[in-house]
């Protein structure tokens, strides 16, 4: 008993205690870290290639409730209901298993625990984007965060926006988080990898006008009125390739979630004109996507004596 606790406060000790979040953060802790990471994300996505987008869409989820602590993967307790069952996150988030297995497989490379859930959904995100999109997508990820203790299923229905929210609301909520026009816009080109369930677009493809005719029949093939609310469609024409086609779609009222099209109205705004920029260049897409969600990051991330390392990430210590 004695020897175990001498070992927990060894460790304690090697962990660095820097406030900033920085890409070197394990260098010396667990040099092979990030590597083990990348693996069993690639094993994964060569599994399934919609776990990609799964895991990019937990890093946002998490992030923009209370900041990147972890906290989304969080199951229920006597004490609090998380935020799986939020109306944001519910029969929509998912992934948890592959995150489990990352954080087994890094922390028997470590030999203990001391890599966060918080940064395993950071790495797994950057990772999950440069696999499916090439290395123009890689990035430094920012790595120091700690695990909350707690989450709220409140928060996650305050903070996160759904598919419904029109373009005044979506700006309104980034501003909340410190996150600008360019932010909004950029991020959401992760609607480039991934699925919708019928649920989150069947009142567009019915209902709306600035959606082409077309589009929307197709649509409705596989998303009726009534039944079907699980039926999955992609987010764009190419769901498993991060690419400018979700950019391209908006142009011509092609974006499936209403959320989605807001961004482009074709008015000459600044929304629009970046919507039309990125749908040209790859390369600033590219540019711009790795500043926001480095910066999203790095949202009210916990650091230092903050929270906690997470032996196992759907509970806490």
């Amino acid at each position: 008993m004695a020897s175990s606790y001498l070992m927990l406060i060894m460790i304690t000790l090697l962990i660095p205690t820097n406030s900033l979040l920085t890409p070197h953060f394990y260098d010396k802790v667990c040099p092979q870290a990030l590597q083990v990471i990348k693996s069993v994300v690639h094993q994964a996505i060569l599994r399934e290639r919609r776990i990609g987008a799964s895991l990019l869409r937990l890093h946002f989820h998490d992030c923009f409730v209370n900041g990147c602590d972890g906290s989304v993967l969080l199951d229920d307790t006597k004490n609090f209901t998380g935020e799986k069952t939020a109306f944001p996150n519910i029969n929509s988030i998912r992934g948890f298993s592959v995150v489990d297995e990352i954080k087994a497989a890094v922390d028997k490379a470590c030999k203990r625990p001391v890599v966060s859930c918080a940064d395993i959904l950071a790495t797994a995100a950057r990772d999950s984007v440069a696999i499916l999109g090439g290395p123009q997508l890689w990035y430094n990820v920012l790595l120091g965060r700690r695990d909350a203790r707690k989450a709220s299923k409140a928060a996650a229905n305050a903070n996160l926006p759904p598919p419904t929210f029109n373009f005044s609301q979506l700006i309104s909520n980034f501003k909340s988080h410190g996150l600008v026009v360019k932010d909004l816009v950029a991020l959401s080109g992760g609607h480039t990898i991934g699925f919708a369930k019928c649920t989150t677009f069947r009142n567009r493809i019915y209902n709306e006008t600035n959606i082409d005719p077309s589009f929307a029949a197709s649509l409705r093939k596989n998303c009726p009125k009534k039944g079907g609310d699980n039926n999955l469609t992609p987010l764009d024409f190419t769901p498993s390739k991060v690419d400018t086609t979700y950019y391209k779609s908006l142009l011509h009222k092609k974006g499936l979630l209403h959320s989605d099209q807001q961004l482009f109205k074709g008015l000459g705004s600044e929304s629009d004109k970046l919507v039309q920029l990125y749908s040209k260049s790859p390369l600033t897409f590219a540019r711009d996507f790795k500043t926001s969600i480095i910066k999203m990051g790095n949202m009210k991330p916990l650091t230092g004596r903050q929270g906690e390392i997470r032996r196992n990430c759907r509970r806490i210590n």
